[in-house]
């Protein structure tokens, strides 16, 4: 049955992103899944939006009448970064020009929350989508390597801010930038007019970030959240030591919020945070799952709005 929608804080938006039910990082995870399941059961849990994922429509025009029969709008669209290897500025500009020429049109079809944040994220020597032990390929930038991409992403923020959008900046496991230390220096040598903070809980808990401290340093940066729970039993496995991003996915390291096997404190993220006060945007459910595997999507959707009710209502 839906969820019970409650009163929340004033200019806040829930969402949750479709990796609870197809995996855009690992395709073949969670592909039997429809657009139409997704979007449906999305608008049944009672979010208000969500990101695109690859199984959706290419067709703008169908994907705005499918979304608005349901009363939903795009939380944020994505756009990989490529500015720390060779050749990467010009296929990073061409894709967000691609994503900016779509938020146009489906901002022109007068959705329920018009979209004004853009993430990203660094994969110039990603090791995440490889099958690679996490825990010892991460990326390190040498000095050039930091001021390409913080001057790539000033840049990109520039002219996503001419077009009325906001950028926001996703710390990822495997990339360059993941550690609390990587967006401290992130945020300190990129231009607050034109580069925000999309703060990923689950990303930066794996990390080993404190959350609240990244909340406290960066507040007037951040720009979009994703309320991500990790695993306990599954981040302290041994067994996973030297595993990759796709075998920890596998075994079930992020859950939504709600879930009692997390291990995220996100009544203390919300309290530091202060939706309705500090932060207005979109709160944005996330969990990359094997839809299969345990309780379906629609189950965890529904976990996490209750538990959201409850915090913000």
């Amino acid at each position: 049955m839906p969820v019970q929608t409650t009163a929340r804080p004033e200019g806040i938006h829930l969402g949750i992103t479709p990796t609870c039910w197809t995996n855009d990082d690992f395709p073949l995870i969670g592909n039997d899944i429809p657009m139409e399941q997704c979007l449906s059961e999305i608008a049944l849990a009672g979010f208000e939006g969500c990101s695109i994922g690859h199984t959706f429509t290419t067709d703008v025009d169908a994907l705005i009448a499918a979304m608005h029969l349901r009363g939903l709008s795009v939380s944020e669209p994505w756009v990989s970064t490529y500015f720390t290897v060779p050749d990467g500025s010009g296929r990073t500009a061409r894709e967000l020009l691609k994503v900016l020429e779509f938020l146009k049109r489906f901002n022109e079809g007068d959705p329920p929350v018009r979209t004004s944040v853009i993430g990203v994220a660094e994969f110039g020597g990603s090791a995440h989508l490889q099958a690679l032990s996490l825990r010892c390929n991460k990326p390190e930038f040498t000095d050039e390597q930091w001021a390409d991409l913080c001057e790539g992403l000033d840049k990109l923020g520039e002219i996503t801010a001419s077009q009325g959008f906001t950028l926001a900046y996703h710390p990822h496991m495997g990339t360059g930038v993941q550690t609390e230390q990587d967006v401290d220096r992130l945020m300190r040598h990129t231009d607050p007019r034109h580069v925000g903070l999309l703060l990923d809980t689950g990303h930066l808990t794996w990390a080993g970030a404190d959350l609240t401290g990244v909340i406290e340093r960066h507040r007037d940066r951040i720009a979009h959240v994703h309320l991500k729970n990790v695993r306990s039993d599954v981040h302290a496995d041994r067994t996973l030591a030297d595993g990759s991003f796709r075998e920890y996915i596998e075994a079930g390291i992020f859950t939504v919020p709600g879930d009692s096997d997390g291990g995220v404190d996100f009544d203390a993220v919300l309290k530091a945070l202060r939706p309705g006060e500090s932060y207005r945007g979109w709160l944005v459910v996330e969990a990359e799952q094997d839809p299969h595997a345990g309780h379906p999507p629609l189950h965890h959707a529904q976990t996490a709005r209750a538990y959201l009710a409850r915090a913000l209502g």
